[in-house]
């Protein structure tokens, strides 16, 4: 038997679909689909006491090179164990989760085969309830019934028809009727629900209804992914001007740059093309479309914590007071324009979309409004979109106020004028070196912490001596940032103005540091007393303090 369970990466399956990487054995393979499509499967039945002929699954793709085939894997398995499947064919992450709302699909569940950004050789699969997105514990539960049994129909007979013979004949058999397999136009359906919230909310907005977005002149970039649809699809049919649009091609390759909002190259890309074509508005996704991010009229980027404040200010209006979850790494000067400028609430909370979303839905089920759960990276789930995070719906609420703004004869960088950046951020990945990584990064925590307070402050006002010229001047305050939901937040104010947030990586033998300053060269004088710090760890490679601290 497989242990599937080493493919499980957070609230998804991940792995490396095809070769020619040095190092990365293919490990998700047609195989691996189907066993863990057949989990998937017994996991629907549970939820929904439905037998595999009442069941209805929707599954799409994004243009990768392994995807085609994943797919067939996918939607073979779920006809051969006896359900209704609809192959929806190259579409996004969100719209996979919308065949579980459209009347016209009503699916039960839904599978993305994606691996969202990752280079072309890796895949992975998506899975979704009517509920929303599945947990870490759901994939666990899955990837724990695809390792047990040996075939997809034992895992269907597993669920529900006692003995069979291992085939996945007898499995739709005894499942009352051989299942079915159709092509369905989900993406068609998806981009007209997204025409009819741009226009609803621009008509509301006192635009016209016929063409809301004419005069409008929007970049789209969809680095090759699944993404293009929205030039062709939603903006230009209201009106808009997409022809300044780049990458809108799905290209398995990824020829141009990587398809992720926080690359720095994608979004350079994206600025360039604004800036020369005059644009008002740039939008870019990331492969499936589950995030997204922008660039103003300026060309300006509108990326991290600025992407953040953007969704936040689209709703602040209609919601007074309402808390936005965010993750971990978001800066002071994020949280003072949320509750300053525009009034609401900002609960920073821990890294993964998920984790993020899940607090968001807490938040409400305890009495506490949240509108909006959102991470930096641009997963941005609203609470009257399912919490679903969905870069195709951001996008459209940046369009439509940029739509209103125009007609003032303003720009939607106008929304966030008024947050202010650190002078300096930087990310230091720093390996963990010994096997048990996550027992290891516990212990360099607590280490850290008890450095923190027993002896960082004597260090930093040294620091903070050396460097004004005279000793004691001004002085330095550091202390543990609290509450804090995730690794250590450190706060200095006085001489040094700023922070850092040191954590485990959700899924790799990585501990990752931001660090954040308000003065120039602030950054550097973090980095030295956490290398005087961590410098006699041996179960952590500190190369990038060193080099950081050296600049």
């Amino acid at each position: 038997m497989t242990d599937y369970r080493k493919l499980q990466n957070g609230s998804d399956i991940r792995g490396t679909a095809l070769p020619g990487v040095p190092g990365e054995e293919v490990n998700l393979t047609a195989e691996a689909a189907r066993m863990l499509t057949a989990g998937f499967v017994k996991w629907l039945q549970e939820k929904t006491g439905k037998t595999p002929a009442e069941l209805t699954l929707a599954v799409g793709r994004d243009p990768r090179l392994s995807g085609e085939a994943l797919a067939a894997a996918v939607t073979e398995t779920g006809r051969s164990l006896g359900l209704r499947v609809l192959d929806c064919g190259l579409a996004s992450t969100p719209a996979m989760f919308m065949a579980t709302v459209f009347p016209d699909f009503s699916a039960d569940g839904a599978v993305m085969v994606t691996a969202s950004h990752l280079p072309f050789n890796k895949n992975g699969l998506k899975f979704f309830s009517r509920a929303g997105g599945l947990d870490k514990s759901d994939i666990q539960e899955i990837a724990d019934t695809a390792s047990r049994l040996d075939t997809p129909a034992q895992i269907l007979a597993d669920a529900a028809m006692g003995a069979c013979d291992g085939s996945l004949q007898a499995a739709a058999a005894a499942a009352g009727k051989a299942g079915s397999l159709t092509k369905a136009d989900l993406m068609a359906a998806y981009s007209a629900h997204l025409r009819k919230l741009i226009t609803d909310a621009c008509v509301k907005g006192g635009l016209s209804g016929d063409e809301p977005l004419k005069g409008l002149k929007i970049c789209v970039d969809a680095g090759n992914g699944s993404g293009g649809f929205y030039a062709g699809e939603v903006l230009e049919p209201l009106g808009a001007d997409v022809s300044s649009s780049q990458f809108l091609s799905p290209d398995g390759h990824f020829p141009n740059h990587a398809p992720n909002p926080e690359n720095q190259e994608a979004i350079e890309s994206l600025t360039c093309r604004v800036k020369a074509a005059g644009c008002d508005l740039g939008l870019i996704f990331d492969t499936d479309v589950d995030r997204s991010s922008a660039v103003d009229e300026q060309g300006r980027e509108i990326n991290r914590n600025g992407i953040v404040a953007l969704a936040a200010a689209l709703i602040a209006d209609d919601h007074p007071g309402t808390t936005i979850v965010t993750d971990s790494i978001t800066s002071n000067e994020l949280t003072d324009f949320l509750e300053g400028k525009l009034g609401l609430h900002h609960l920073r909370y821990m890294r993964g979309y998920r984790n993020v979303i899940n607090k968001g839905q807490a938040l409400n089920a305890a009495g506490t409004d949240c509108q909006l759960a959102i991470e930096t990276s641009g997963h941005a789930a609203y609470k009257d979109n399912y919490f679903l995070d969905d870069g195709a719906f951001l996008a459209a609420r940046i369009v439509v106020k940029t739509a209103l703004l125009h007609r003032e004869w303003k720009g939607i960088s106008s929304v966030t004028a008024d947050l202010k950046e650190p002078a300096e951020a930087v990310e230091i990945r720093m390996p963990i070196l010994a096997a048990d990584y996550r027992a290891a990064g516990d212990e360099i925590l607590d280490y850290v912490n008890k450095w923190i307070r027993e002896s960082a402050q004597s260090y930093c006002n040294s620091v903070c001596a050396a460097n004004s010229g005279a000793p004691g001047a001004k002085g330095i305050q550091i202390h543990l940032v609290k509450p804090n939901y995730e690794g250590i937040r450190v706060a200095f104010s006085g001489c040094l103005n700023g922070w850092f947030l040191l954590r485990k990586s959700l899924h790799d033998p990585i501990m990752p540091l931001n660090i954040e300053a308000e003065e120039r060269g602030g950054c550097r004088m973090i980095a030295g007393m956490l290398h005087e710090c961590l410098a006699i760890r041996k179960d952590l490679d500190t190369t990038g303090l060193t080099q950081l601290r050296a600049k």
